[in-house]
């Protein structure tokens, strides 16, 4: 099988979605990516990348339920499908052994 490869933005946004599990829609996952990354990310990126993902298949969603504070409008929720849990395991499997790779000499001239 062809392994999938992610951008650096559509893995962190795919991350994000399973971090957040029931409460992966558009703005929670916008800042939450804020939060944690420390910068600033438009709605409007993270909307296409979600849309990106559910093309690739690598996420699926579905429409909430109706809430107050929304005006009565539904939220889209975002699941990570089967596909996408493997090409986050590709991903950081790819990570570690590049990781890995790097002498220790190196690391500890980094600090790390």
């Amino acid at each position: 099988m062809k392994r999938a490869f992610l951008g650096e933005l559509e893995e962190i946004v795919l991350l994000t979605v399973a971090a957040l599990q029931e409460s992966a829609y558009c703005a929670s996952i916008t800042q939450t990516i804020e939060q944690q990354m420390a910068r600033s990310i438009s709605f409007p990126t993270v909307h296409t990348t979600l849309q990106r993902l559910e093309e690739k298949g690598f996420v699926s969603s579905r429409m909430g339920g109706a809430t107050a504070e929304r005006g009565g409008r539904q939220k889209r929720l975002f699941t990570v499908t089967a596909a996408g849990q493997r090409a986050l395991i590709d991903s950081r499997q790819v990570r570690s052994q590049l990781w890995e790779q790097i002498p220790t000499q190196v690391l500890q001239l980094w600090g790390i």
